[in-house]
């Protein structure tokens, strides 16, 4: 039995070493696969037809790097630490630029991206690891959801930290899906059939953990999907 577990143990090393070694080599073709596509589609002059397959191989782009950022997470977090350079962000600049980023992809499917909210608010935490949480949740609601996409920041009186929520105006998650969704792996019947991995949620919530924090679906929402990452203040902004 302690041959059979300690053979399992080096199988799954191996495979986290492989996972991560992947996901960090895609990043850099990606990234320029991405470059190439975005100037083939700002050049213009293109029928329909083509803008369509341009803007499909755009997004396709964009869950691949997103893809490759995830699974490098989920094998570092194996290891049982993210790592993570803590600064003090000012949080209404982190939401624009989180929204400018997904401002393209938006605008081409009539969709809106907005922020409320964040004007004064700081967060002790590591910038990008903070951008992917909120790129993943701002990548499923343009893929899940419909109508707006609002970012929105508030002070949290119930823990006494930074409340950052992500919202849309789709159907919101599936009752047999939301008490699992930050599982790895867990999806809905729709994100099967639509591209999901189910990694974007434990990503989201192994990031914000590590931050001290935590991550929730917000079930009193009436209307639409709404999940929230709590984020604790610096010491000297509570």
């Amino acid at each position: 039995l302690n041959e059979m577990l300690d053979r399992l143990r080096r199988s799954f090393d191996r495979e986290r070493r492989f996972v991560a070694d992947a996901s960090h080599e895609l990043r850099t073709p990606v990234a320029v696969i991405r470059a190439e596509l975005d100037a083939a589609l700002r050049a213009g002059g293109h029928d329909e037809q083509v803008r369509e397959a341009l803007v499909a191989a755009l997004e396709e782009c964009d869950h691949l790097a997103q893809l490759a950022e995830d699974l490098l997470v989920v094998a570092r977090a194996a290891e049982g630490e993210l790592p993570m350079r803590r600064e003090a962000i000012e949080v209404r600049p982190l939401l624009e630029g989180v929204r400018a980023r997904f401002a393209d992809r938006a605008r081409e499917h009539g969709r809106e991206l907005t922020v409320e909210g964040g004007d004064g608010l700081r967060v002790e935490a590591d910038d990008l690891r903070l951008r992917q949480a909120l790129g993943n949740l701002v990548d499923n609601a343009l893929r899940h959801g419909r109508g707006e996409v609002v970012l929105r920041a508030r002070r949290s009186n119930e823990d006494g930290g930074v409340a950052l929520e992500v919202a849309d105006q789709g159907p919101g998650f599936d009752p047999d899906l939301a008490d699992r969704a930050f599982e790895r792996f867990a999806r809905g019947d729709a994100a099967r059939t639509r591209g999901g991995t189910g990694l974007g949620l434990a990503i989201v919530r192994a990031i914000a953990e590590a931050h001290g924090g935590g991550a929730q679906i917000v079930t009193e929402s009436t209307r639409g999907a709404t999940v929230r990452l709590w984020l604790p203040e610096p010491d000297e902004a509570r």
